[in-house]
């Protein structure tokens, strides 16, 4: 980094993108997305992508790829850095802006992960395990702090793949350590419990009121498994579940709900789990003016 990463982040439903916004046109900066679903094209209402919301304000990891892709924090640390180098290489600033934390976490070890190829022998072997199985190999083999790498037995066997691969080739294993920023500037959007329950539950009447069972109904009709949508969680997944005939309409917007207040708890996890972990996040009230929240940012980052 040519001069400090800085990261805008929170919990779903507090306003980052519209903080990260402001900052960028206070800074003459361009924002790189660290939301893991924002990815994909044709994920739009689902996911809150609010493209209008960035202006003229380019950004960047959004729409890369199409919806039904399993994009992998390997492919984010690559794209990230692709896209930090070009924006630097204007001279403009980067802000990292989203709620994914395990991309947010990583950007910030300075992780830069080898790619590593299937090892069908060792997939082979591991056919047929449980996910439990599976679990307990690759806690011997590594602290588990991402859950991520064990929600699905296909997630943890790549993830025993990726440890074993390590395991026997060195170099890989030493260009996977963490070489963390000493000067990135994060932010937080905090929000109150109830502030941030009351916004969530807003906002999903709204997107539904938006479109948003059309917008998963577009997605099967072009041919993307329902699984696939499944895979993807939360708005997708209950959505998929009701166009498919697995729930009522009640079921899935009380289901989604509670999901969605559940997701937003585990990401305040997560974040204290950073503050932890070495990572230090200054927390900024949601309901600031816009002005005083930018001004208060400013300070932070040294401008």
């Amino acid at each position: 980094m040519q001069r400090p990463l800085i990261v805008i982040t929170g919990p779903t439903a507090s306003g980052k993108t519209r903080r990260a916004v402001d900052l960028a046109r206070a800074i003459d900066a361009e924002i790189i997305s660290a939301d893991s679903r924002q990815i994909y094209r044709g994920m739009d209402i689902g996911t809150g992508k609010d493209i209008e919301e960035y202006g003229e304000v380019p950004v960047h990891l959004i729409d890369i790829c199409p919806a039904g892709y399993k994009y992998n924090l390997y492919e984010f640390l690559r794209d990230f850095g692709r896209a930090s180098e070009e924006i630097e290489s204007r001279g403009r600033r980067v802000i990292l802006c989203g709620g994914t934390g395990l991309y947010v976490e990583s950007v910030l070890k300075g992780l830069r992960l080898p790619e590593v190829p299937e090892n069908p022998e060792l997939r082979r072997s591991l056919e047929g395990r449980s996910l439990e199985e599976l679990t307990e190999i690759l806690a011997s083999m590594k602290a588990l702090h991402n859950v991520t790498d064990v929600d699905t037995a296909k997630r943890a066997i790549r993830a025993i793949e990726i440890q074993t691969y390590y395991s026997e080739h060195l170099d890989a294993a030493k260009q996977a350590e963490p070489h963390p920023l000493t000067d990135a500037v994060v932010i937080g959007v905090g929000i109150d419990r109830e502030s941030r329950r009351r916004r969530i539950t807003e906002r999903l009447h709204a997107r539904l009121e938006a479109g948003m069972v059309d917008e998963v109904r577009r997605l099967l009709d072009s041919g993307i498994p329902a699984d696939d949508l499944i895979y993807y969680g939360l708005e997708y997944k209950f959505l998929t579940l009701y166009l498919t005939g697995k729930m009522t309409y009640e079921e899935m917007s009380g289901g989604l709900e509670i999901a969605i207040h559940q997701f937003a708890k585990r990401q305040m996890t997560w974040f204290r789990g950073m503050e932890n972990r070495g990572f230090p996040i200054n927390w900024l009230p949601f309901d600031l003016p816009a002005e005083e929240f930018t001004a208060r940012a400013l300070e932070l980052i040294g401008d």
